[in-house]
């Protein structure tokens, strides 16, 4: 289970298969990647098509669909992708050099590490402007952390952390259920969005006036050379702030090429 992040990039694998259609291949080799060796570690030889195992649906209407999954056909369903795995070597969208580099995940359980790393990113009140405009936003969109909150306890498998983090910011305090709610769960983040992001997770520099950032709304052509990307890989990161990085790193890719950051929560 993850967040997969998807930037909206036309290109000919998209045309061919689709989005969902590299995502399901792209997932199901790993799915039976995994199987094999499972099977191998338990001593079990037999081929792929010989392999089997049970994959549970909910339908759209409520009730739960059961049917056995042969290891092979996810196999051959992945091997459609490695004729279109060459468009990815110069596209601009493929933030991680890897084919269909373009669409990654942020892995479950989101460890306590990361969520507290994303809070204490944010600007405080000695960067009054942002902190203000932060303020602000949790206000007018109402960023009350309801849709993460139900995500969070003991019987699930979102979040490390089953409590609330909060960091108090002066005159009010944000929890680490707003901030989830505010980047992963308002829909498919839109270029506007994702400038304001960057500037809250100081993805890029907010040394800005007013006029300043309300500029990044929309990347200017050199957003590169004005707006450099800021989060390096560090080696205390665990697995969740490298993928929070990566993450980052996407929307700053889709920002600069002003398109939108598809999500799947």
């Amino acid at each position: 289970m993850a967040i997969d992040y998807i930037i909206d990039y036309a290109c000919v694998p998209k045309q061919t298969l689709g989005t969902e259609g590299i995502l399901e291949r792209l997932k199901g080799r790993e799915r039976a990647q995994s199987i094999i060796h499972l099977f191998r570690r338990n001593g079990d030889n037999r081929p792929p098509s010989q392999m089997g195992f049970e994959l549970t649906r909910t339908a759209a209407g409520g009730q739960e669909e059961t049917r056995v999954i042969v290891v092979q056909a996810l196999l051959d369903a992945a091997d459609e992708l490695t004729p279109l795995a060459q468009h990815c070597e110069v596209c601009p969208a493929n933030v991680s050099r890897t084919p269909f580099g373009c669409m990654n995940p942020i892995e479950y359980p989101i460890s306590r590490r990361g969520e507290l790393w994303l809070l204490n990113q944010l600007p405080g009140p000695d960067e009054p402007l942002l902190w203000l405009l932060l303020r602000k936003g949790i206000e007018d969109f109402g960023y009350d952390g309801s849709s993460a909150k139900a995500l969070r306890g003991e019987d699930q498998t979102y979040f490390e952390e089953t409590g609330v983090l909060a960091r108090l910011m002066g005159e009010f305090h944000i929890t680490s259920n707003q901030v989830f709610e505010m980047t992963f769960t308002v829909g498919h983040i839109q270029p506007s969005h994702a400038g304001v992001l960057l500037l809250f997770f100081h993805a890029i520099a907010r040394d800005l006036d007013a006029d300043g950032i309300m500029s990044v709304s929309q990347a200017p052509p050199d957003a590169h050379e004005r707006f450099p990307f800021l989060l390096q890989p560090e080696e205390g990161d665990d697995r969740t702030i490298r993928q929070l990085k990566a993450f980052l790193y996407a929307l700053y890719v889709a920002w600069t090429l002003n398109l939108p950051l598809l999500l799947d929560v």
